[in-house]
Formats: structure tokens, C-alpha cells, sequence
């Protein structure tokens, strides 16, 4: 409250309007994220694996903070822009600038905002993202361990890729009735020399593998050749999961700063040098990400100070050109450092320097030249 009682009147003007916007900013590039990564995910989890929804559900919730994090740069300079646009439209940015306050004085409490957002998703970043991303992989590996289907589910089919493409293994259901699985049929194509087909009456997923009842495994030669065949009364087989070993994969996302750093100076030699680079541009990205909110204000502010002879908002068309030229950026140079055509630490920076040099030139450009 002290701080707050410390603002003056244009601060506290400015910051509201800042404010109103930011919150819907949040709102809208969150729901964007969701829509189009989470929920495609989500979906895929219910049909794939037969994942319980509210289960998947969980799994999405959990990856709500890590999503957060994303749109708080986006919604601080499109509330930037949108707000400076607006007063700008109104010619008031020109009523104070008469009135002998700069565009310094102007920005000022936009900088401290963005200031205390970078420090926010810096601490989020560190504290709950890690928690929540772990606990969300882990509820998926053990949804997917379960190898769930649903119960009156007919004609289920599960696949297992391998390498993205090719078929690893083929899992057919005829029916599940009392979570009890009814005439089920696995063929097993990890071996390039055999075939293996198991068939069983009737079975169960457990945590521990895939339970069968009354049934034989055929082996048979790629040529079509019956090699062996067994009869069982009752057999567990552990497939493995190559999903949980999807899942995983991006492990990096799991620690904060100081776990990571440690994860990467003690795995040297188990990680070959493509995963020994990535996990430190994540490690370099964890600083630079919330630097970038602060990056994009300077680059958002001498472009929504629009001249008095444009009567039309530009702030929304520029918020968008100013994101996608970031995204472009950070994947580039994300693409350079993951082949290792460049350094980690310049995979990490290099779009926040760029966006700076561009950003401080337009800035003193319209700070120190009459517009």
C-alpha cells in the first residue's frame, strides 16, 4: 500500500489502464495456448491411450502454470501497446507531452511493470512450473502404465510407434466388460527377424504389465514361417512404454536453476553432446525468458506512439507483428543451438539481443526526435 500511495496520479492512470488490458491479454493468449497445443493433447490422451478424462483433465490443469508463464510476456506488451496506442488516438500522449512530460516520464510506470512480471515469471518459473510439470508427467506415465480402456469399449485398438512412424507393436481388444478385457490380440513387431503374436480370451492391465488368460504367443519368421508356439494358462508381459519414454524427455522443465545446473554438470558423460546442449539452452532460457517482457516493452513502446495524423489503432496489429518476430527468433536460433551451429548460451540470448538493439534504436528515435 505504501508503494502504491507513492504513485502519482499519471502512474496510477497509466498502470489501470495497463492493468484492465494485461488481465484480458492473460486470458485470451492462455485460452490460445490451450486451444492449440493442450487441448489437442488432451484429446489425443482420451483416444489414444484410453486415459480416464479426468485424469487427462489433471494433466492439463498441472500445465496450467507452465502456460501462464508463456502468455505473461505476450499480454504485457500487448497491454503496452494497446494502452499507449489508445492515449496516443486520444492525443493525450500529446496534451502531456505540451505539458513538458517526456516519453520517458510517460513509459516509466509500464517499465516498472514489466520489471515486477519479469521478476514474477522468473519466481513461478523456479517454484511451482517445476512442480506441477513433474507431478503432471508422472500422473501420465502411471495413466499410461495402466494402459486403461474403458469399460464397455468394442473393437480398441492401440498402437505403438517406433521412430514416429513405423509400427512397434499393435494391441486389439474385442470388447472390455468389468475392466476385464475380452478376446485380445497384441502383435509384436520390435524384433526385425520375427513376428510375435499373442492371443488370449480374456485379460487385465496392471501397473506391472499387460495380463493374459488362456491363451499362446506365436513366433513366425517375416517370411511367414511358425517358428514356436506356446500355450499358457495365465501371463504377465511388461511391453514397456515408449510414451513414458516421450514423456520424459523433456526433463529439463522439472528443475529449477540450481537442480538443473547440477543435473547438467554430474550427466556430462551419460548425455551425448546434442542432449548435453539442449539441456543447457534450457538452463540459459530459464534467465532469459523473463528478460524478454522487459525486451518487448522497450521494442512495443515507440511503436504505439502513433502519429497524430493516423486515426486508426495499430496496437493490436503490432502486438502480433512484435510476438511473431520474437517466436521466429527464439526458434531460429533454438534450431541453430539444438545442431549445435552455435553455443547454448546464444541460442538462449540471441533473440533478446536482437529485439534489444532493434528496441533501444526506435526508443531513442522517438524519445529524442519530434514526432
Amino acid at each position: 500500500m505504501k508503494l502504491f500511495d507513492k504513485l502519482t496520479i499519471l502512474d496510477k492512470y497509466i498502470l489501470k489502464q495497463v492493468l484492465e488490458i494485461f488481465v484480458m491479454g492473460i486470458v485470451v493468449f492462455t485460452s490460445i495456448i490451450f486451444a492449440s497445443d493442450t487441448f489437442i493433447t488432451l484429446i489425443k490422451q482420451i483416444t489414444l491411450y484410453g486415459i480416464p478424462f479426468n485424469v487427462a483433465l489433471m494433466i492439463v490443469l498441472l500445465n496450467l502454470p507452465a502456460v501462464i508463464v508463456m502468455a505473461i510476456p505476450m499480454s504485457v506488451l500487448f497491454s503496452t501497446v494497446m494502452t499507449l496506442n489508445r492515449l496516443s488516438l486520444a492525443s493525450e500522449i500529446t496534451v502531456m507531452r505540451a505539458c513538458g512530460i517526456g516519453l520517458n516520464r510517460i513509459a516509466k510506470p509500464i517499465f516498472i511493470f514489466s520489471i515486477a512480471m519479469a521478476a514474477l515469471t522468473f519466481i513461478v518459473n523456479e517454484t511451482i512450473v517445476p512442480i506441477t510439470t513433474s507431478q503432471s508427467k508422472t500422473l501420465a506415465v502411471w495413466a499410461l502404465g495402466q494402459k486403461n480402456i474403458p469399460n464397455g469399449k468394442q473393437n480398441f485398438t492401440y498402437k505403438e510407434l517406433q521412430d514416429g512412424t513405423n509400427i512397434k507393436r499393435l494391441f486389439y481388444v474385442e470388447r472390455c466388460e468389468n475392466n476385464t478385457l475380452k478376446n485380445v490380440s497384441v502383435f509384436d513387431f520390435s524384433n526385425k527377424d520375427t513376428i510375435q503374436i499373442i492371443q488370449s480370451q480374456s485379460g487385465k492391465t496392471r501397473p506391472e504389465g499387460w495380463q493374459f488368460n488362456r491363451g499362446a504367443v506365436y513366433t513366425i519368421s517375416t517370411k511367414g514361417k511358425v517358428l514356436n508356439t506356446t500355450w499358457f494358462g495365465e501371463s504377465v508381459v511388461n511391453f514397456g512404454l515408449d510414451v513414458k519414454d516421450k514423456l520424459t524427455d523433456d526433463e529439463a522443465t522439472q528443475y529449477n536453476i540450481i537442480a538443473l545446473w547440477k543435473y547438467v554438470e554430474n550427466n556430462k558423460k551419460n548425455h551425448s553432446k546434442e542432449e548435453h546442449s539442449l539441456f543447457k539452452i534450457e538452463l540459459y532460457n530459464k534467465f532469459a525468458f523473463p528478460v524478454t517482457t522487459v525486451i518487448l516493452v522497450l521494442l512495443g513502446v515507440p511503436l504505439a506512439i502513433t502519429p497524430p495524423r493516423v486515426r486508426y489503432n495499430r496496437g493490436f496489429l503490432f502486438s502480433i507483428l512484435i510476438i511473431f518476430l520474437y517466436y521466429l527468433l527464439r526458434a531460429l536460433s533454438l534450431s541453430f543451438g539444438e545442431t549445435m551451429a552455435i553455443s547454448p548460451w546464444m541460442a538462449a540470448w540471441i533473440p533478446n539481443v536482437i529485439l534489444f538493439i532493434l528496441g533501444s534504436l526506435l526508443y531513442y528515435r522517438k524519445v529524442y526526435t519530434i514526432t
